[in-house]
């Protein structure tokens, strides 16, 4: 595999994972027993959970195998997979440390990154005392801060911005908007209080956004730890439950589904043992939220905001804006807000882009069609990580020209979070 390249590589979609002392150094010591109630992360030896609310989200899956943060540079998808489950296995120390993500970082080809959060990407929009998820916000973001410190021309955050009061949501966000290393505010496509992010209640923060020339992060979660209502993924955890696996019917068959009614001579077998939200939510949340925008208007309303949606793949937007067009023509939907029905061309005049993953077959075959709207994320340091390397492989493969692969890879996310590219690795 090739490491060498001649254009800088920027990352946009890597994690950190939130340690202790984001909590225990850097929320106000007024919050720290309220912060610690309404959002914390317990990892321990025999079981992990996610608190929020004071309400405890058990983990269900292998707690030896932390899937969020076990990918080293080196590994491949199979040897993840190949990892004994009765072995702890720790997290890998470039989620927490900055240090050691720069070390990854030039192991992986990646020049800068934009980092997103772990555990509060998951927790943090349902936090229900808006004086608390003040505090977590800006202690989040202070730490963040002092984690792209490390290295201010090659580490990037997304702020986090407490929605639950649209004050308070508007001062942090002018307050990080001052700070260099925040290039983007992280927004979640959830439903909060019945509300989604259409909702009227949400037109300042995009007018805000806008006016700063701040761009909107929005990157959804798996939702394994929220209530059903919110997201997709515990809905698709419940439908998972129900897919058991038959082990054989009356005449000797196998591999058919069997619901919880099968017939007389079928034998059941355990249900699916792992989850499949992570597999199916985010592409999920961000279909539905560029499609409730598309058709509530955001780009008409708002023509200047800058927008991101990443993880999830980017190459299902033809559908998207398919369905929508026809919609529009049939749905009298302009009882609301004046909705185009050529939303094609109005993606296209949008300052908007997606996620993407070098191995998406739409993007190598048919690179021209999305080469100004992708920007490429290795998911770091997720079970399912790429590097630049193979990133850059696969799309050579492809044929696709080496300016249109340092456009997805680097130019589009300099644009869009307004970052001088600087190449650190592979010269």
């Amino acid at each position: 595999m090739t490491t060498r390249k001649r254009f800088a590589v920027f990352d946009g979609d890597s994690h950190v994972v939130e340690p202790r002392e984001l909590w225990e150094d850097y929320l106000d010591p007024e919050y720290r027993t309220l912060g610690k109630t309404a959002l914390w992360r317990e990892d321990g030896k025999f079981g992990s959970y996610l608190k929020v609310n004071g309400e405890m989200f058990r983990d269900t899956g292998n707690p030896n195998i932390p899937r969020h943060a076990i990918w080293r540079p080196g590994m491949t998808w199979d040897d993840v997979g190949e990892l004994d489950p009765d072995v702890r296995h720790p997290m890998i120390e470039g989620a927490s440390d900055p240090h050691a993500r720069l070390r990854d970082m030039d192991a992986m080809g990646v020049d800068q990154a934009l980092l997103y959060p772990t555990w509060f990407a998951e927790g943090f929009p349902l936090v229900k005392d808006p004086d608390v998820a003040y505090a977590l916000a800006r202690a989040y973001n202070n730490w963040i801060t002092d984690f792209c410190a490390a290295a201010p021309d090659r580490l990037f955050a997304t702020a986090m911005i407490p929605l639950q009061n649209m004050e308070f949501a508007l001062e942090e966000l002018g307050r990080t908007s001052k700070i260099p290393c925040f290039r983007a505010a992280f927004i979640r496509p959830l439903w909060v209080e019945e509300r989604y992010l259409n909702h009227p209640y949400y037109d300042p923060l995009w007018a805000e956004l806008a006016n700063l020339g701040v761009t909107a992060a929005v990157h959804p979660s798996a939702g394994l730890y929220n209530p059903e209502w919110t997201s997709h993924g515990q809905f698709i955890e419940k439908m998972k439950g129900r897919l058991i696996q038959s082990a054989g019917g009356a005449g000797g068959g196998g591999g058919a589904f069997a619901g919880g009614g099968a017939g007389p001579g079928v034998v059941t077998g355990p249900p699916i043992g792992h989850h499949l939200s992570p597999i199916l939510a985010n592409w999920l949340d961000n279909y539905m939220f560029v499609g409730v925008m598309l058709a509530f208007a955001l780009f008409t309303r708002y023509p200047d905001i800058k927008l991101v949606v990443a993880h999830g793949k980017a190459t299902w937007m033809e559908e998207v804006l398919e369905k929508v067009e026809a919609s529009t023509k049939v749905i009298p939907l302009q009882h609301y807000y004046p909705v185009r029905t050529d939303p094609e061309e109005l993606w296209e005049e949008s300052h908007a882009m997606l996620g993407f993953d070098a191995d998406e077959r739409g993007i190598q075959q048919l690179p021209e069609r999305y080469s100004e709207k992708v920007i490429w994320g290795s998911r770091y340091p997720h079970h399912d990580t790429t590097s630049a390397w193979e990133a850059i492989q696969v799309l050579s493969k492809a044929d696709v020209d080496e300016a249109t692969i340092a456009r997805m890879l680097g130019g589009n996310a300099a644009e869009q979070y307004g970052i001088n590219l600087v190449q650190k690795v592979g010269a």
